[in-house]
Protein backbone atom coordinates (compact mmCIF):
# COMPACT_ATOMS: atom_id res chain seq x y z
CA UNK A 1 0.00 0.00 0.00
CA UNK A 2 2.71 2.40 1.11
CA UNK A 3 4.32 1.85 -2.17
CA UNK A 4 1.16 2.51 -4.25
CA UNK A 5 0.90 6.02 -2.25
CA UNK A 6 4.31 6.53 -3.47
CA UNK A 7 4.29 5.66 -6.62
CA UNK A 8 0.81 8.21 -7.02
CA UNK A 9 2.75 10.76 -5.03
CA UNK A 10 6.02 10.87 -7.36
CA UNK A 11 3.20 10.90 -10.47
CA UNK A 12 1.38 13.86 -9.20
CA UNK A 13 4.41 15.30 -8.53
CA UNK A 14 5.85 14.77 -11.96
CA UNK A 15 2.76 15.83 -13.52
CA UNK A 16 2.66 19.36 -12.01
CA UNK A 17 6.37 19.81 -12.88
CA UNK A 18 5.77 19.03 -16.32
CA UNK A 19 2.02 21.24 -16.09
CA UNK A 20 3.86 24.38 -14.49
CA UNK A 21 6.10 26.12 -17.33
CA UNK A 22 2.49 26.12 -19.56
CA UNK A 23 1.10 27.93 -17.07
CA UNK A 24 3.35 30.17 -15.84
CA UNK A 25 3.30 30.60 -19.78
CA UNK A 26 0.11 31.27 -19.85
CA UNK A 27 -0.04 33.96 -16.77
CA UNK A 28 2.57 35.41 -18.71
CA UNK A 29 0.73 36.00 -22.45
CA UNK A 30 1.60 37.94 -24.23
CA UNK A 31 5.40 37.89 -24.33
CA UNK A 32 5.93 38.94 -27.57
CA UNK A 33 3.92 40.26 -31.01
CA UNK A 34 0.50 38.78 -31.92
CA UNK A 35 -0.22 38.34 -35.39
CA UNK A 36 -3.90 38.38 -36.55
CA UNK A 37 -4.27 36.66 -39.73
CA UNK A 38 -7.06 38.10 -42.41
CA UNK A 39 -7.84 35.49 -45.26
CA UNK A 40 -8.05 38.75 -47.85
CA UNK A 41 -5.99 41.42 -49.49
CA UNK A 42 -5.94 44.88 -47.87
CA UNK A 43 -8.49 47.16 -48.40
CA UNK A 44 -11.62 45.07 -48.21
CA UNK A 45 -14.34 45.30 -45.25
CA UNK A 46 -12.38 42.10 -43.30
CA UNK A 47 -9.39 43.39 -43.93
CA UNK A 48 -11.01 47.08 -42.19
CA UNK A 49 -12.30 45.29 -39.52
CA UNK A 50 -9.26 43.46 -38.55
CA UNK A 51 -7.04 46.49 -38.98
CA UNK A 52 -9.30 48.58 -36.48
CA UNK A 53 -9.58 45.02 -34.36
CA UNK A 54 -5.39 44.97 -34.66
CA UNK A 55 -4.88 48.95 -33.12
CA UNK A 56 -7.11 49.28 -30.41
CA UNK A 57 -6.82 45.73 -29.29
CA UNK A 58 -3.04 46.10 -28.55
CA UNK A 59 -3.80 48.43 -26.23
CA UNK A 60 -5.00 46.01 -23.74
CA UNK A 61 -2.97 42.93 -24.28
CA UNK A 62 0.31 45.51 -23.91
CA UNK A 63 1.61 44.32 -26.85
CA UNK A 64 2.26 44.83 -30.76
CA UNK A 65 -0.40 43.22 -32.91
CA UNK A 66 -0.13 43.17 -36.50
CA UNK A 67 -1.71 42.47 -39.66
CA UNK A 68 -0.91 39.59 -42.02
CA UNK A 69 -3.11 39.58 -45.34
CA UNK A 70 -3.26 36.29 -46.92
CA UNK A 71 -5.81 35.87 -49.16
CA UNK A 72 -6.79 33.59 -51.67
CA UNK A 73 -9.85 31.31 -52.14
CA UNK A 74 -12.40 33.54 -50.79
CA UNK A 75 -10.81 33.89 -47.38
CA UNK A 76 -10.00 29.96 -46.89
CA UNK A 77 -6.28 29.95 -47.19
CA UNK A 78 -6.04 32.48 -43.84
CA UNK A 79 -8.41 30.62 -42.20
CA UNK A 80 -6.84 27.27 -43.02
CA UNK A 81 -3.15 28.88 -41.78
CA UNK A 82 -4.96 29.73 -38.08
CA UNK A 83 -6.53 26.39 -38.21
CA UNK A 84 -3.25 24.69 -38.50
CA UNK A 85 -1.42 27.08 -35.89
CA UNK A 86 0.18 26.40 -32.44
CA UNK A 87 -3.00 27.39 -30.03
CA UNK A 88 -0.66 29.37 -28.10
CA UNK A 89 -2.83 32.71 -28.87
CA UNK A 90 0.17 34.18 -31.09
CA UNK A 91 -1.92 33.32 -34.31
CA UNK A 92 -5.30 34.84 -34.37
CA UNK A 93 -7.99 35.55 -37.41
CA UNK A 94 -10.07 37.85 -38.04
CA UNK A 95 -12.78 36.08 -40.20
CA UNK A 96 -16.12 36.42 -42.06
CA UNK A 97 -19.06 34.04 -42.66
CA UNK A 98 -17.60 33.52 -45.85
CA UNK A 99 -14.75 31.30 -44.45
CA UNK A 100 -16.32 30.89 -41.00
CA UNK A 101 -19.44 29.67 -41.84
CA UNK A 102 -20.21 28.75 -45.50
CA UNK A 103 -16.99 28.00 -47.19
CA UNK A 104 -17.05 24.36 -45.78
CA UNK A 105 -20.13 24.09 -46.85
CA UNK A 106 -20.13 24.77 -50.82
CA UNK A 107 -16.29 23.77 -51.10
CA UNK A 108 -15.36 20.56 -50.80
CA UNK A 109 -11.80 21.15 -51.04
CA UNK A 110 -11.44 22.80 -47.83
CA UNK A 111 -10.54 21.13 -45.34
CA UNK A 112 -10.56 22.72 -42.03
CA UNK A 113 -13.89 22.13 -40.18
CA UNK A 114 -15.93 24.84 -37.13
CA UNK A 115 -14.08 22.48 -34.58
CA UNK A 116 -10.86 23.43 -35.89
CA UNK A 117 -11.36 26.46 -34.23
CA UNK A 118 -11.68 28.42 -31.00
CA UNK A 119 -14.23 31.16 -31.26
CA UNK A 120 -12.78 33.94 -28.69
CA UNK A 121 -16.01 36.39 -29.82
CA UNK A 122 -17.89 37.89 -32.35
CA UNK A 123 -16.78 41.67 -33.37
CA UNK A 124 -19.44 43.02 -35.36
CA UNK A 125 -22.03 42.94 -37.83
CA UNK A 126 -23.81 44.47 -41.23
CA UNK A 127 -26.69 44.38 -43.41
CA UNK A 128 -26.76 43.52 -46.99
CA UNK A 129 -28.58 45.25 -49.35
CA UNK A 130 -30.30 44.47 -52.66
CA UNK A 131 -29.59 47.03 -55.17
CA UNK A 132 -31.81 47.93 -58.56
CA UNK A 133 -29.52 49.54 -61.55
CA UNK A 134 -30.98 52.02 -63.69
CA UNK A 135 -32.09 49.50 -66.47
CA UNK A 136 -34.11 48.04 -63.71
CA UNK A 137 -36.51 50.93 -63.92
CA UNK A 138 -37.96 49.85 -60.24
CA UNK A 139 -38.18 52.04 -57.47
CA UNK A 140 -39.06 49.75 -54.05
CA UNK A 141 -39.25 46.22 -52.85
CA UNK A 142 -42.89 46.11 -54.14
CA UNK A 143 -42.37 47.05 -57.62
CA UNK A 144 -39.26 44.61 -57.87
CA UNK A 145 -41.08 41.60 -57.10
CA UNK A 146 -43.92 42.45 -59.38
CA UNK A 147 -41.49 42.39 -62.09
CA UNK A 148 -39.67 39.45 -61.17
CA UNK A 149 -42.86 37.59 -60.81
CA UNK A 150 -44.27 39.29 -64.26
CA UNK A 151 -40.63 37.94 -66.29
CA UNK A 152 -40.02 34.24 -64.40
CA UNK A 153 -36.34 33.86 -65.27
CA UNK A 154 -35.58 36.39 -67.55
CA UNK A 155 -34.26 39.16 -64.66
CA UNK A 156 -30.48 38.78 -63.18
CA UNK A 157 -28.91 39.34 -59.61
CA UNK A 158 -25.26 39.79 -59.52
CA UNK A 159 -22.94 38.71 -56.25
CA UNK A 160 -19.65 38.60 -55.88
CA UNK A 161 -19.09 35.04 -56.03
CA UNK A 162 -20.42 31.78 -55.62
CA UNK A 163 -20.74 30.46 -52.20
CA UNK A 164 -20.34 34.01 -50.58
CA UNK A 165 -22.56 35.56 -48.52
CA UNK A 166 -24.65 37.87 -51.15
CA UNK A 167 -24.88 34.83 -53.03
CA UNK A 168 -27.02 33.16 -50.24
CA UNK A 169 -28.64 36.27 -49.74
CA UNK A 170 -30.00 36.28 -53.11
CA UNK A 171 -30.98 32.95 -52.83
CA UNK A 172 -32.63 33.30 -49.86
CA UNK A 173 -34.73 35.90 -51.61
CA UNK A 174 -35.42 33.45 -54.16
CA UNK A 175 -36.44 30.70 -51.99
CA UNK A 176 -38.90 32.83 -49.29
CA UNK A 177 -39.95 35.23 -52.06
CA UNK A 178 -40.89 32.43 -54.43
CA UNK A 179 -38.94 34.20 -57.45
CA UNK A 180 -37.22 33.31 -60.07
CA UNK A 181 -34.35 35.04 -61.12
CA UNK A 182 -30.91 34.24 -62.75
CA UNK A 183 -27.46 34.33 -60.05
CA UNK A 184 -24.44 35.84 -62.16
CA UNK A 185 -21.30 35.33 -60.07
CA UNK A 186 -18.75 38.48 -60.46
CA UNK A 187 -15.11 37.91 -59.15
CA UNK A 188 -15.26 40.16 -56.73
CA UNK A 189 -17.14 43.56 -55.81
CA UNK A 190 -15.78 45.75 -58.39
CA UNK A 191 -16.55 43.94 -61.18
CA UNK A 192 -20.08 43.67 -59.97
CA UNK A 193 -20.38 47.34 -59.75
CA UNK A 194 -19.21 48.12 -63.27
CA UNK A 195 -22.04 46.14 -64.54
CA UNK A 196 -24.25 47.29 -62.53
CA UNK A 197 -23.29 50.81 -63.34
CA UNK A 198 -23.23 49.91 -66.70
CA UNK A 199 -26.89 48.50 -67.15
CA UNK A 200 -25.69 45.32 -67.99
CA UNK A 201 -27.21 43.66 -64.85
CA UNK A 202 -31.00 44.31 -63.49
CA UNK A 203 -29.84 44.06 -59.54
CA UNK A 204 -27.11 43.28 -57.09
CA UNK A 205 -26.58 42.01 -53.86
CA UNK A 206 -23.69 44.21 -51.57
CA UNK A 207 -22.47 44.44 -48.25
CA UNK A 208 -24.06 47.49 -47.08
CA UNK A 209 -20.57 49.15 -46.74
CA UNK A 210 -19.75 48.75 -50.02
CA UNK A 211 -23.84 49.52 -51.59
CA UNK A 212 -23.95 52.75 -49.65
CA UNK A 213 -21.67 54.76 -52.09
CA UNK A 214 -23.39 53.70 -54.71
CA UNK A 215 -27.07 54.77 -53.23
CA UNK A 216 -26.17 57.90 -52.09
CA UNK A 217 -24.62 58.66 -55.60
CA UNK A 218 -28.03 57.78 -56.95
CA UNK A 219 -26.49 55.64 -58.94
CA UNK A 220 -28.40 52.75 -57.77
CA UNK A 221 -31.67 52.35 -56.37
CA UNK A 222 -31.99 50.79 -52.56
CA UNK A 223 -34.58 48.34 -52.66
CA UNK A 224 -34.25 46.73 -49.43
CA UNK A 225 -31.65 45.75 -46.40
CA UNK A 226 -31.52 41.95 -45.78
CA UNK A 227 -32.05 41.92 -41.88
CA UNK A 228 -35.24 41.49 -40.06
CA UNK A 229 -35.81 44.70 -39.27
CA UNK A 230 -34.66 48.64 -40.64
CA UNK A 231 -30.88 48.75 -40.21
CA UNK A 232 -30.27 51.75 -37.45
CA UNK A 233 -27.73 53.66 -39.55
CA UNK A 234 -29.64 53.25 -42.81
CA UNK A 235 -33.04 53.75 -41.40
CA UNK A 236 -34.47 55.44 -45.09
CA UNK A 237 -33.62 51.98 -46.59
CA UNK A 238 -36.63 49.65 -45.91
CA UNK A 239 -35.84 45.56 -44.58
CA UNK A 240 -37.37 43.42 -47.19
CA UNK A 241 -38.57 41.77 -44.35
CA UNK A 242 -41.23 44.59 -44.41
CA UNK A 243 -42.86 42.44 -47.54
CA UNK A 244 -44.98 39.49 -46.75
CA UNK A 245 -42.83 37.70 -49.11
CA UNK A 246 -39.90 38.19 -47.81
CA UNK A 247 -41.26 38.29 -44.09
CA UNK A 248 -38.39 35.68 -43.27
CA UNK A 249 -35.48 37.04 -44.77
CA UNK A 250 -32.96 37.80 -42.41
CA UNK A 251 -29.39 37.28 -43.31
CA UNK A 252 -25.93 39.88 -42.77
CA UNK A 253 -22.20 39.54 -42.98
CA UNK A 254 -20.50 39.19 -39.51
CA UNK A 255 -17.27 39.27 -38.67
CA UNK A 256 -15.62 37.48 -35.40
CA UNK A 257 -12.42 37.33 -33.88
CA UNK A 258 -10.64 33.40 -33.72
CA UNK A 259 -8.09 30.86 -32.76
CA UNK A 260 -7.04 27.78 -33.40
CA UNK A 261 -8.55 24.67 -31.49
CA UNK A 262 -7.45 23.74 -28.05
CA UNK A 263 -6.22 27.07 -26.58
CA UNK A 264 -5.30 27.21 -23.40
CA UNK A 265 -8.78 28.63 -21.33
CA UNK A 266 -6.39 31.32 -19.49
CA UNK A 267 -5.46 32.78 -22.77
CA UNK A 268 -8.62 32.96 -24.32
CA UNK A 269 -10.19 35.09 -21.20
CA UNK A 270 -7.36 37.22 -21.92
CA UNK A 271 -7.84 38.09 -25.12
CA UNK A 272 -11.56 38.09 -24.92
CA UNK A 273 -11.25 40.45 -22.01
CA UNK A 274 -8.85 42.42 -24.24
CA UNK A 275 -11.63 42.56 -27.40
CA UNK A 276 -14.78 43.34 -25.01
CA UNK A 277 -12.22 46.53 -24.23
CA UNK A 278 -12.03 46.70 -27.49
CA UNK A 279 -15.43 47.06 -28.50
CA UNK A 280 -16.29 49.25 -25.68
CA UNK A 281 -14.32 52.15 -26.96
CA UNK A 282 -15.55 54.67 -28.16
CA UNK A 283 -13.58 55.53 -31.28
CA UNK A 284 -13.79 52.13 -31.88
CA UNK A 285 -17.66 52.02 -32.50
CA UNK A 286 -17.50 55.23 -34.03
CA UNK A 287 -14.55 53.69 -36.91
CA UNK A 288 -16.83 50.83 -37.69
CA UNK A 289 -20.10 52.72 -37.42
CA UNK A 290 -18.60 55.12 -39.98
CA UNK A 291 -17.57 51.57 -42.13
CA UNK A 292 -21.50 50.69 -42.25
CA UNK A 293 -21.22 47.84 -39.36
CA UNK A 294 -21.97 47.55 -36.09
CA UNK A 295 -20.50 46.12 -32.88
CA UNK A 296 -22.15 43.39 -31.62
CA UNK A 297 -23.07 42.34 -27.93
CA UNK A 298 -20.26 41.36 -26.22
CA UNK A 299 -22.59 38.24 -24.24
CA UNK A 300 -23.03 36.56 -27.32
CA UNK A 301 -21.71 33.48 -27.04
CA UNK A 302 -19.73 33.32 -30.40
CA UNK A 303 -19.64 29.61 -30.95
CA UNK A 304 -23.25 29.18 -30.66
CA UNK A 305 -23.73 31.95 -32.91
CA UNK A 306 -21.67 30.45 -34.95
CA UNK A 307 -23.19 27.25 -35.04
CA UNK A 308 -26.42 29.03 -35.36
CA UNK A 309 -25.58 30.43 -38.94
CA UNK A 310 -24.01 27.45 -40.58
CA UNK A 311 -27.22 25.67 -40.14
CA UNK A 312 -29.17 28.79 -41.72
CA UNK A 313 -26.61 29.13 -44.58
CA UNK A 314 -26.95 24.93 -44.76
CA UNK A 315 -30.55 25.21 -45.67
CA UNK A 316 -29.72 27.97 -47.88
CA UNK A 317 -27.46 25.92 -49.89
CA UNK A 318 -29.07 22.64 -49.97
CA UNK A 319 -32.11 24.65 -51.61
CA UNK A 320 -30.49 26.06 -53.73
CA UNK A 321 -28.23 23.23 -54.47
CA UNK A 322 -25.11 26.01 -54.75
CA UNK A 323 -21.53 23.50 -54.75
CA UNK A 324 -18.35 24.77 -55.99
Amino acid sequence: MTRTILRRTLLACAAALVAAPALAADAAYPTKPVTIVVGYPAGGSTDLVGRLVANEIEKHLGQTVVVENLGGAGGAIGAQKVANAKPDGYTLLVGANNELAIAGLVNKAVKYKPTDFTAIGMVASQPMVLVASQKANVKNTREFIDLVKSKPGATSYGSSGVGTALHLAGEMMKDQGKINMQHVPYRGVPALTNDILGNNIEFGVFVLSSGLPLIKSGKVVALGTTESKRYAQTPDIPALAEQPEFKNVNINSWFSLMGPANMPAPIVAKIKAALDKTMAAPEFRKKMEDAGAQVMDPKINASQYISTEIGKYKKIVDVAKIEL
